[in-house]
C-alpha cells in the first residue's frame, strides 16, 4: 500500500516511534483498523483537504500490510468516500495525536 506522508507525519513517527517509517505506519493502520472493528467511529479525514494537491515535502512509502487491514481500510475508505491512500495517511495523524495525548502528563490525571 502506497502512502504519502507529510512532513508532520514523518517527523511524528520518527520522533515518537523510531526511525522505521514502515513499522510506524503499520502500527497506525492496525490501530485504525482496531477502531473500525470495535465499532468505534474513527475521526474522519477533513473534507477541507479534498482534491488538494500535496503541499510538498511528502515522503511516499510502499508499506506491506496484512490483507485484513487492507480490506478493512478499503471498505472504510469507500464508506467515507475517500481514497484508501488518503484514509491511510489520515490514520497516521490520528494515531500520532492519540499517542501524544495518552503519553502526556495531563492524560494521567
Amino acid at each position: 500500500m502506497k502512502i504519502s506522508l507529510g512532513e508532520l507525519s514523518r517527523y511524528g513517527i520518527e520522533s515518537e516511534l523510531g526511525s522505521d517509517l514502515d513499522d510506524g505506519v503499520r502500527a497506525a493502520l492496525s490501530h485504525y483498523r482496531g477502531k473500525i472493528e470495535a465499532g468505534r467511529q474513527p475521526l474522519l479525514p477533513p473534507r477541507s483537504l479534498e482534491g488538494r494537491a500535496p503541499a510538498g515535502g511528502e515522503t511516499v512509502i510502499d508499506v506491506s500490510v496484512d490483507p485484513e487491514t487492507e480490506t478493512a481500510l478499503t471498505r472504510e475508505a469507500r464508506a467515507q468516500g475517500v481514497d484508501v491512500d488518503r484514509l491511510a495517511a489520515h490514520s497516521v495523524l490520528v494515531y500520532l495525536a492519540e499517542f501524544d495525548f495518552l503519553s502526556s502528563p495531563a492524560a494521567a490525571v
